[in-house]
């Protein structure tokens, strides 16, 4: 299976030299980017699934979960409502045209469809090849299961890392300043008022808890135990809650695939001339 960060493809899209906000251009890189990797991966890897986010359920439980992305949109010179418009009607006419299953779920990201369907095809007896296509480092958590790859669309590089389980430990104590995270020294407000600061956290620190990381609220004064809970519980992958996994699965299993056939009356009709000679590389394997 490949799971495909549909988010960071079309981010990639549009900062992609002579793209930006024009609807045609967009399309193209899209599609030329999905087509890349299905011809990359799917001999190895099978079919493609692009996972997209509608929201966050993390929001409810951690207010301040991402909340200066929407601030540094509004400040921005880009038109994002616009944009976003763009990259859900490409999404809605790939869905119909081309042969990909799409999941994509109100109120859940990208991050926990790739993670739930990493999970299912893992667990009980289950060793399926994946490959995760998304320059997000979150997903090296995932990669604690011996079949899951994962490639950078930003570098063109496989993503690796030695010890999977540590990196999670460590990210969890250091937080995610991308998305609103503080570390576990650090209030819940750290990073989204103007003038705060994060409190320093050691190498030490860190060290001394993975040591004891068996026992943590025994070695962490009470506070800092309260927000290692707060950050594992938006960082880890492991703990999306049991409702949450249960859509994702009932709209993966509710995909029906489009056939192979449709590809390239679509590719005629929008005029994508450059990708009509390579039109099997988006045939499902």
């Amino acid at each position: 299976m490949i799971l495909v960060d549909y988010s960071g493809i079309c981010m990639g899209a549009y900062f992609a030299r002579g793209s930006g906000p024009d609807e045609g251009l967009l399309r193209h890189f899209i599609l030329n980017s999905l087509r890349m990797y299905n011809a990359k991966f799917k001999g190895e890897y099978g079919k493609m699934v692009l996972c997209c986010d509608g929201g966050s359920w993390r929001k409810d439980v951690f207010p301040e979960y991402k909340a200066n992305r929407k601030k540094d949109r509004d400040e921005s010179k880009h038109d994002w409502p616009d944009i976003f418009q763009k990259f859900t009607k490409i999404r809605d006419e790939i869905a119909e045209n081309l042969p990909f299953d799409i999941v994509h779920e109100y109120g859940v990201e990208a991050d926990d469809i790739i993670a739930t369907l990493v999970h299912e095809t893992q667990g009980f007896g289950k060793h399926e090849q994946v490959m995760i296509v998304s320059a997000d480092k979150d997903f090296i958590q995932l990669q604690k299961w011996g079949n899951v790859k994962q490639f950078s669309p930003l570098t063109k590089k496989f993503i690796t890392d030695d010890n999977p389980i540590r990196y999670q430990f460590d990210h969890t104590l250091k937080g995610d300043t991308g998305d609103g995270v503080p570390n576990v020294l650090s209030e819940d407000d750290s990073l989204c008022i103007e003038g705060k600061r994060q409190s320093p956290l050691s190498k030490k620190k860190i060290e001394n808890w993975w040591e004891n990381r068996g026992d943590l609220q025994s070695v962490m004064p009470e506070h800092v135990y309260r927000n290692y809970q707060r950050n594992d519980h938006v960082i880890n992958l492991d703990r999306i809650p049991l409702e949450i996994k249960e859509r994702i699965l009932a709209k993966y299993e509710d995909v029906k695939p489009t056939p192979n056939m449709k590809v390239l009356n679509y590719l005629v009709v929008n005029r994508l001339n450059n990708l009509i000679e390579s039109v099997g590389d988006f045939h499902r394997p």
